[in-house]
């Protein structure tokens, strides 16, 4: 499919597996020229296939230097930037009193200011065009909390409120900010958690997936193709009026 009017570079970072590989087959899906990126080489080339005239570059959010080189050599590659799709994050489970400085600090580089790096450098681009959007991925921990996982819900509670103020700040420009709030999501992370605590409680698989499942009304996994399709949405041109939203994905865990 050729770009038209409506469609444009689509960036998305740790798009290479899960949430962030489903959101850039989407945008591709609909005539994006899609650049992935992460920190993984392997995973990143294994997704690129999936991508119609899509393209990958390494990065790391946590580093300045790292962001301004990768979106350099995408927008080299592939135009300026439409629409920024930051989905890198991290967590890490453990109580409160077991999780140090690094943790909280290790929490808050990825998943808040991961996003504030990837902003700062294309904002120019999006503010240069007809429109632009920018969509993080953040998670129903920022709207709600959950326990042993901290650090993880403060980063995010912080994600949305970044999203929230940054669309006030650009309301008066074609450039847009609003977040997705995925629910627990059949990613590795979550598969790997389940096979876990089916062996250590020997529950089998899908009492185990019901540790999950319980906080979901539709008793399901969401899945990543739910998140694209909300990401999408609020990447498109008809979205126009949709601004500091964070929406959730839950089957209605959260409103």
């Amino acid at each position: 499919m050729g770009l038209d009017v409506e469609l444009g570079h689509a960036v998305v970072t740790g798009g290479g597996t899960g949430i962030g590989l489903a959101i850039a087959r989407a945008l591709s899906a609909r005539g994006h020229a899609v650049t992935v990126m992460g920190r993984s080489a392997a995973a990143l080339e294994a997704a690129t296939p999936n991508l119609d005239g899509g393209g990958f570059v390494l990065c790391d959010v946590t580093d300045d230097a790292s962001v301004a080189g990768a979106l350099a050599a995408a927008e080299a590659a592939r135009g300026p930037v439409r629409v920024l799709v930051n989905n890198a994050g991290a967590v890490a489970t453990a109580s409160f009193e077991k999780t140090g400085l690094d943790a909280w600090t290790a929490a808050l580089d990825v998943n808040l200011l991961g996003a504030v790096r990837m902003i700062r450098a294309a904002l120019p681009s999006l503010k240069a065009q007809t429109w632009g959007r920018v969509v993080n991925i953040a998670s129903t921990a920022g709207l709600k909390p959950y326990a042993y996982v901290s650090a993880y819900v403060a980063s995010k509670h912080a994600l949305v409120g970044l999203t929230r103020a940054l669309a006030l700040e650009l309301a008066s420009t074609r450039v847009t900010v609003n977040a997705v709030c995925p629910g627990y999501t059949r990613t590795a992370i979550i598969e790997r958690a389940i096979e876990t605590i089916a062996a250590r409680t020997g529950r089998g698989r899908d009492g185990a997936e019901a540790v999950f499942t319980a906080s979901n009304p539709q008793g399901r996994l969401t899945e990543p193709e739910d998140v694209a399709q909300a990401a999408c949405w609020l990447a498109s041109a008809e979205a126009g009026a949709v601004n500091g939203i964070a929406l959730s994905v839950s089957g209605g865990e959260t409103g």
